[in-house]
């Protein structure tokens, strides 16, 4: 119990310091929505001059896709996480909880859960906006049990992306800088995750490829969910391949922190 207070009290903690920075997040998450202008732009002059349908895809649908792609970026993609726990091994602060009784990835979760609930009530104004703008778009699933599997997947989906920035940023007790190898790998993930075009749309072989990377399930997949595109057999080998991600993200940020301590303690760190 004495465990679960203290990092109830990380909660906390990081909940005021980021309560700090609330107009910084609103700015970020407004001009975030410049992009989706872009956008549907774009999309609307392609589905002019085919006249047909994309994919599976209408305008409206198309359009309410990308909607959800910015809903669910502000619930679970991390948010400068893994800058600061680099930071946190550069300038030494990490010594504190090698003498104190306080799992490192358990304190960076707390503080990434803090994070994303102010940043969500923050941001829900302008994307309460977005939605009321394209509300002749907005379609709800027809299975009250799909908002559940929505929920599990998001859930997983965060955590997921979290993991790989906390792997990423143990990367900081070998080298000095970070940041080359950060944009890289989100470069890829920016690509194949679905943020610029709905992964379905992509040649079937590509799209066997992606399945299996982690990258789909961190956004792609749990709106799929939303929109019921995935049921059945489908739905329930995503959810495990998605399982089988979030628990090997988590082995690798176990072993990368236990593996990274060795080599500070060994360096005289």
């Amino acid at each position: 119990m004495s465990q679960f207070r203290k990092y109830l009290k990380v909660f906390d903690i990081g909940l005021q310091n980021t309560f700090v920075y609330r107009w910084n997040f609103f700015l970020r998450s407004l001009f975030n929505l410049v992009p989706l202008a872009g956008t549907v732009f774009i999309w609307g002059a392609l589905f002019k001059d085919r006249k047909t349908d994309i994919g599976s895809y209408t305008l409206p649908s198309m359009i309410f896709y990308f909607v959800l792609t910015i809903l669910v970026d502000n619930l679970v993609t991390p948010t400068e996480d893994e800058w600061q726990i680099a930071a946190d091994i550069r300038e030494g602060q990490i010594n504190a909880f090698l003498t104190k009784p306080m799992n490192y990835l358990g304190y960076r979760i707390c503080l990434f859960l803090s994070y994303r609930l102010l940043y969500m009530v923050v941001t829900i104004i302008p994307i309460a906006l977005v939605m009321l703008y394209f509300r002749s778009y907005i379609t709800v699933p027809s299975h009250a049990i799909t908002w559940l599997f929505t929920a599990v997947s998001l859930a997983m989906a965060g955590f997921i992306q979290f993991f790989i920035a906390y792997s990423l940023a143990m990367l900081a007790f070998w080298i000095l800088e970070i940041s080359t190898i950060v944009f890289i790998l989100y470069s890829f993930e920016y690509f194949l995750n679905g943020h610029l075009f709905p992964l379905d749309i992509m040649p079937a072989g590509l799209q066997t490829v992606l399945k299996w990377l982690p990258f789909t399930y961190e956004l792609f997949f749990p709106i799929q969910i939303y929109l019921e595109k995935v049921q059945g057999y489908e739905l329930c080998t995503g959810l495990e391949i998605q399982a089988c991600w979030f628990l090997f993200t988590l082995m690798i940020a176990r072993t990368m922190w236990h593996r990274g301590v060795q080599h500070y303690q060994a360096v005289g760190g």
